[in-house]
């Protein structure tokens, strides 16, 4: 049963924060045709993409925090995170786990948090950061859509965040996880998928 009526919410409710969701060296260094974690095709580009997001939260002082997946070298903190489809990935000292800092423009006063599962609200200081910060609503931009991506946005939304996914500057294991993946957020919060230049133009009104 669908709901009759529905409250209509903005775009932005309240003070947003842009969340960067593992874009890290690995999309711009390993060119290998087999890869720890399968991509959907135009993945890179999508990552590149995301660079508009950060350039105009930075224009518009929007809080921009990048996520980084990282595990320790003797992967005691895997868990069971290796039981599926991923291969070992994101090793502490391994030069592509570090955040693409360059490539997505990261400035001084931005944040970075660490986490060693697919939720960036997983173990971390997220929430205490938001919080601090006094966010409402997270635009959440990087990879992957129907994993980290998708596991974050559903942890906002059970801590009652407005979550937005902007649609062309995310980036799946495949198309179809990816539109799965879409589909089910935009299930969560009616007007959570979003596009780039929406977005943008949304934060350029603040």
């Amino acid at each position: 049963m669908t709901t009759k009526y529905k409250n209509a919410k903005k775009l932005i409710e309240g003070r947003p924060a842009l969340i960067v969701i593992d874009i890290q060296k690995s999309t711009f260094i390993d060119n290998s045709a087999v890869r720890s974690i399968d991509n959907m095709p135009g993945y890179k580009a999508r990552m590149i993409a995301a660079r508009d997001l950060v350039d105009a939260a930075h224009q518009n002082n929007v809080p921009v925090i990048f996520i980084q997946e990282v595990h320790r070298s003797d992967q005691i903190d895997f868990g069971r995170e290796l039981d599926g489809d991923e291969d070992i990935h994101c090793l502490e000292g391994d030069p592509r786990t570090e955040v693409a800092k360059q490539e997505m423009g990261y400035r001084t006063g931005d944040y970075l948090v660490p986490k060693r599962r697919y939720s960036a609200f997983f173990g971390t200081d997220f929430q205490i950061l938001l919080r601090g910060l006094k966010v409402d609503t997270l635009i959440l931009c990087g990879g992957l859509t129907d994993v980290c991506v998708h596991y974050t946005f559903v942890d906002g939304h059970q801590s009652d965040y407005f979550c937005r996914v902007v649609e062309d500057c995310v980036g799946g294991s495949s198309l179809q996880a990816h539109e799965a993946a879409l589909r089910a957020m935009e299930y969560l919060q009616t007007g959570a998928v979003q596009n780039r230049e929406t977005v943008i133009n949304a934060i350029s009104l603040l």
